[in-house]
């Protein structure tokens, strides 16, 4: 018995046959669709449309390399007799339905189709090795009887989709997709996980690369995915030999291939042989070479003259991004109004990427500034229900959430409105509320091109006609053709139409300005009555002139009191304006006590708030910290900072051109005139986007560039001879300060520990916790500051990962070095900076040896 009759007879005894049953795509009967469904294991399930295979070469084919490989006519060739990269016409593709037969489904091959043995197809071998300790041979043999076999619904979608609409604006340097390189199947095979299991990778893999068997110009084509992508089955990343039932066809890559859900297509590596586990992503030429999205800026000039923007892993795409199309009407199709329905059906298809879900897709008929909520159909849901084995595979992912397969919807349009319109556009969202861009995002390979897609409709009396913006390959035809051809602007931004001609979208949430002023308040506020609230139980701050008493707030504010209490009797307008909602600013009315008179005005601009600072050449004290020196406005101007307290650095992000705002300590001496010091940890630009905005904005700045200080923050403020404030004018007294701090944590705690070591009386204890030896910051500093104090102060230095000559403690701080070095006395105070994981630690073990709150203070 053929494989493909044994996956007929595992289907024929799990139900009942509903040839005639519908599937309703929408509430309204103009927009319903027939298919085949069959109720299986429960739900009803979509089955794949039939499958009229050709039985012989084309003749286009027959002089090619490809002369072997059977093909339909129907397939638009996107790069001319060979290779062989083709898309079904898009009316073709939606009327398959949900899954697509073999013949239409888009083909991308990057050269000859391999000849395969049908006789020793089940011998076909695949190796598994690299950093792996039990290096595997595998044949489909193998693979179909070893191991447990599965079957999944999966949308595979070329990252050159709907290329052509770029290679309109500018020719990009790959060929010309439309918007039907998207197909979806059943495929059956075994998780890849299950096979790279038994390979045991060693512990340093973090990339699992693959190399199929077609001989190209560069070798054969190879690519990787991530090892985590690949062990974790929300991913369900597959070893496939079986496509809706059948045997994979050679253009699909017979007998086997890599089938990697929610990426693009260029991942699913086709007649696969290899399986290589690394720690680097592939060095193969077409992984470097292909499936890039460079910078916009990145001419195809500048491309091939510098390789470093094709080996910069940053540009490597694997997740694809939300994207939708209109189907129908098609390109070309005519309505007359007069004696035609009420209602137009709108129908096309959507996806998302990286599992994730299309929750809506809208329909404007006014070029954006309205929009109309289309049905949506997800017939992968059915087959989520499912408890079956199907085409010899088991279907089971009822427990998982991640979608892998394309969503259809439809929208009833009043055929007034159609005629009406000047264009139908279309866009989607995901549930990471991703959502298509108006404009595209050029780039030189014409990659991921995913802006609203937009159908012409051109009324002629009593007919309208649809235009849609390309038609695949030369095919010629589209309004981005038309307008191309009168000469017109395709990037404006309105579609190549005279901006004159055309009312600009409205911004969404343009809503009135909100007043945030009392009118019927005339008080008038000093200088030196805000001043008086710079802090603790009553701040006040200034936006636009304005003064608002947050007292009331402190305890409800989502940011925290510390963030109004930072603010406090300063100019906080061009945080509080980026920061808070309209919601917020409403609420602001609530709290306005006056306005800051005209001298009082200007005494709070120029009294050192802000205080403008050039950058100067950093030193570079560790592996990834700096000492950043800034010049001040005038030579004999001081910081005007008292001990312990902050100061606020504001630049603009140099990509984004958003405001950056964050507060930092000065190591230099408060009293030093023209310049300050202050200690930055520069943090790496991929890994942790919340931490290393501000450094790495600030390491990239120009010497002599400018930005803006503000100042003084916070509430602790170190006063002499042991007496300290915590922003309410009360001091209070100890005789002995412990300090415990982390990394960058030390800029505030060297700045207190400098000032007592230069007194006579008080004492001061360190506690400084790092990594390694190198990440010890300001350590010749801290130590030439104990042999000043003479005996009343000491650093302790402990690492968690010191290296053999380290003589000093090691671990983190626990509660044993706490009683030996920081035991609990009634006149003393903890001062506490460093990392956050640290600080709440600190907390902890501080309050188990017996410190109370109010001894505690987190800098």
């Amino acid at each position: 018995m053929s494989l493909h009759n044994q996956a007929q007879r595992d289907l024929e005894p799990n139900g009942k046959t509903n040839v005639s049953d519908s599937l309703t795509m929408s509430s309204t009967e103009s927009c319903r669709d027939t298919a085949t469904v069959k109720e299986i294991g429960g739900a009803m399930l979509l089955l794949p449309p039939p499958s009229n295979g050709p039985t012989q070469a084309l003749e286009i084919d027959q002089k090619t390399p490809d002369s072997h490989v059977f093909r339909d006519p129907r397939m638009i060739r996107l790069t001319g007799a060979h290779p062989f990269n083709a898309e079904a016409p898009l009316t073709a593709l939606l009327r398959e339905g949900f899954l697509t037969t073999p013949e239409l489904f888009f083909v991308r091959n990057h050269g000859p189709v391999p000849e395969i043995d049908d006789a020793g197809v089940l011998d076909w071998e695949f190796t598994v090795k690299g950093m792996v300790d039990n290096p595997l041979t595998i044949s489909l043999r193998e693979l179909m009887t070893k191991y447990e076999q599965q079957t999944y619904p999966i949308t595979l979608v070329c990252a050159g989709n709907r290329r052509k609409e770029q290679n309109m604006v500018r020719k990009s340097n790959g060929f010309s997709w439309g918007p039907a390189g998207v197909s979806t199947a059943l495929f059956t095979g075994v998780v890849m996980s299950e096979v790279i299991r038994r390979a045991r990778p060693q512990k340093k893999v973090k990339y699992v690369c693959m190399e199929g068997a077609d001989n190209l110009p560069n070798g054969h084509y190879g690519t990787c995915v991530k090892l985590n992508w690949v062990m974790d089955p929300n991913r369900g990343i597959m070893l496939a030999y079986k496509m809706n039932g059948e045997m994979l066809t050679l253009d699909h890559g017979k007998p086997l291939r890599a089938v990697v859900p929610g990426v693009i297509g260029g991942r699913s590596v086709k007649w696969l042989k290899k399986l290589i586990l690394t720690d680097a992503p592939s060095d193969n030429w077409y992984h470097i070479y292909d499936n890039r999205v460079l910078p916009t800026m990145i001419s195809p000039e500048i491309a091939a003259n510098d390789s470093k923007w094709w080996t910069d892993e940053r540009y490597a795409i694997y997740d694809l991004s939300p994207n939708s199309a209109i189907a129908l009407p098609a390109h070309g199709e005519e309505l007359r109004l007069a004696g035609g329905p009420e209602t137009y059906c709108a129908k096309g298809y959507a996806y998302g990427g990286g599992g994730r879900r299309i929750t809506r897709v809208e329909v404007s008929l006014d070029q954006g500034r309205g929009w109309r909520l289309a049905d949506i159909n997800y017939a992968e849901d059915e087959y989520r229900k499912a408890d079956t084995t199907l085409y010899g595979g088991k279907v089971d992912f009822q427990w998982r959430e991640a979608s892998f397969c394309w969503c259809f919807w439809v929208l009833d349009i009043p055929m007034q409105d159609m005629a009406d319109a000047k264009d139908l556009v279309v866009r989607c969202m995901d549930e990471g509320m991703c959502v298509q861009p108006r404009d595209m995002y050029w780039n030189v390979l014409g990659m991921m091109n995913n802006p609203w897609f937009r159908v012409a409709v051109i009324r002629e009396g009593n007919l309208i006609r649809f235009e849609h913006p390309t038609q695949p390959a030369l095919i010629p035809g589209g309004w981005m053709d038309r307008v191309k051809k009168a000469n017109g602007d395709l990037t404006n931004g309105f579609w190549g139409e005279e901006i004159t001609e055309v009312e600009a979208p409205k911004q969404a949430g343009r809503v009135k300005e909100i007043s945030m002023k009392n009118e019927g308040l005339h008080r008038k506020i000093t200088i030196e009555a805000l001043r008086n609230h710079q802090g603790g139980n009553s701040p006040w701050f200034v936006v636009n002139g304005e003064v608002y008493d947050a007292t009331e707030y402190l305890e409800e504010h989502p940011g925290g009191a510390q963030s109004i209490i930072s603010a406090a009797a300063t100019d906080a307008t061009d945080e509080f304006m980026s920061i808070h909602s309209e919601t917020a600013k409403a609420m602001m009315l609530r709290y306005h006590i006056g306005t800051l008179d005209d001298m009082s005005s200007k005494a709070l601009r120029t009294g050192g708030e802000p205080k403008g600072g050039r950058a100067g050449e950093p030193k570079k004290v560790s592996w990834n910290t700096r000492i950043f020196t800034f010049k001040l406005e005038h030579e004999n101007q001081s910081l005007g900072l008292r001990t312990g307290q902050h100061l606020m650095i504001r630049i603009l992000d140099p990509v984004t051109r958003e405001a950056i705002v964050r507060c930092y300590t000065p190591i230099s001496e408060l009293d030093k005139k023209g310049v300050v010091d202050i200690l930055i940890k520069v943090y790496s630009a991929s890994k942790d986007k919340k931490r290393g905005t501000m450094s790495m904005a600030i390491d990239s700045l120009p010497i002599g560039h400018e930005l803006h200080f503000k100042g003084p923050i916070g509430k602790f403020e170190y006063h002499g001879r042991g007496e300290y404030s915590l922003g309410n004018g009360r001091r209070r007294k100890a005789k002995r300060f412990f300090m415990i701090c982390g990394g960058t944590g030390v800029a505030p705690i060297y700045q207190v520990f400098r000032a007592i070591m230069r007194e006579t009386q008080t004492t001061g204890i360190v506690v400084d916790c790092n990594r390694t030896e190198e990440d010890i910051l300001c350590r010749e500093n801290l130590d030439a500051l104990v042999s000043e104090g003479q005996g009343r102060g000491k650093v302790i230095y402990t690492l968690t990962k010191g290296s053999e000559k380290w003589n000093g403690l090691r671990g983190r701080i626990t509660g044993q070095l706490f009683s030996e070095h920081c035991p609990y006395f009634a006149d003393a105070v903890v001062l506490v900076c460093g990392p956050e994981g640290m600080v709440e630690s600190v907390r902890v073990l501080l309050e188990e040896n017996g410190w109370k709150n109010e001894q505690i203070v987190f800098l």
